[in-house]
């Protein structure tokens, strides 16, 4: 069997599956024999200009650097890889845990300015917030934002959307460097240093059983964006075990629609494959890309901004991460 490419990717084959993932300039690809073509995370793909010879194995990886950054794809799940993957996530954690404390001990001492002179955005708070999980990522895998034209100024209030497939969610999305509040179950504020931290940057907690917490959010989130704070929710409401984007709740349009804001969808690939939700212990090589949708203009249909902001999501995600069209779900 033989393929012809003419730019760096990354790819597996599975008897006769194919599964490839190309850069974000590789032009389309040519087949020289039958096989099945899944596409993950990237849209683009590449042309015919030198052929490749692969051993007529079950499974031959094959991997070439694009960019810096490859994502991992359905990862060979051997008793090394994974032990290595332990490694890596008892090692990330370690660091991002150290980092914290003096980080935190920076944020004690503004915050009593913080909360006399900006109480709702706390910009210097969130600033810190960056640069812990910036350099928290930066050795153990890149991250990659693409359509950074298209977020709005860091002191627009807007509502952002992402879909949520990962713990590293909120890690890689912090690489936008907008001061945006995060929706997280109260049990995460509780935890030592970086839970604490959180508290002191403004986020938002709430009890996904308790639906008078569900109300007291979604009312502190509409005093935020009124206040000039944008706010980041994942709309799906938890996350996706299968990496499947799922469901949209209606609860973030809603506070759109009210507010009067914009709403910016947001798409994240690789983060699953990197730290799957439930194997938290296990960090795999490779990395994370960030796709920023152009807004949607503020409305007061709270439907049409969930279909369009989920369309434009899924836009962005391969065929099969994307599930069925469920219809959004009422908070």
């Amino acid at each position: 069997m033989s393929l012809s490419l003419s730019s760096p990717c990354t790819f597996r084959i599975h008897s006769k599956k194919f599964v490839s993932i190309c850069n974000r300039n590789a032009p389309p690809l040519k087949l020289v024999s039958r096989i099945t073509i899944k596409a993950i995370g990237f849209n683009q793909h590449i042309a015919p200009k030198q052929n490749i010879h692969f051993a007529t194995q079950s499974t031959v990886v094959a991997r070439a650097q694009s960019n810096g950054i490859s994502i991992p794809v359905e990862p060979k799940d051997t008793e090394g890889n994974k032990l290595l993957a332990n490694i890596r996530a008892f090692s990330f954690f370690l660091w991002s845990f150290t980092l914290s404390i003096p980080l935190f001990i920076i944020m004690c001492l503004l915050s009593p300015i913080v909360l006399s002179f900006d109480k709702y955005r706390r910009l210097a708070q969130h600033f810190v917030n960056n640069i812990w999980a910036c350099v928290s990522t930066s050795i153990f895998f890149p991250v990659i934002v693409e359509g950074r034209e298209n977020l709005p100024p860091p002191d627009k209030p807007v509502v952002y959307v992402a879909n949520h497939q990962s713990f590293l969610d909120i890690y890689s999305l912090f690489h936008l460097r907008r001061p945006f509040k995060f929706i997280s179950k109260t049990s995460n504020f509780l935890v030592p240093v970086i839970g604490w931290s959180m508290f002191l940057t403004g986020h938002v907690m709430i009890n996904r059983v308790d639906r008078r917490s569900q109300l007291k959010c979604l009312n502190e989130c509409k005093d935020l964006l009124s206040s000039g704070a944008p706010v980041l929710f994942f709309p799906e409401g938890t996350r996706s075990k299968s990496c499947k984007m799922t469901g949209f709740k209606k609860g973030a349009f809603s506070v759109a629609a009210k507010a009067g804001v914009d709403v910016v969808p947001i798409t994240l690939l690789g983060t699953g494959a990197l730290m799957p939700s439930g194997k938290e212990a296990e960090l795999r090589s490779g990395g994370i890309r960030i796709i920023v949708h152009k807004p949607i203009p503020a409305q007061k249909d709270a439907n049409k901004l969930c279909r369009e902001a989920r369309l434009a999501i899924a836009s962005a995600l391969p065929a099969h991460l994307v599930g069925e069209d469920v219809q959004s779900k009422d908070d």
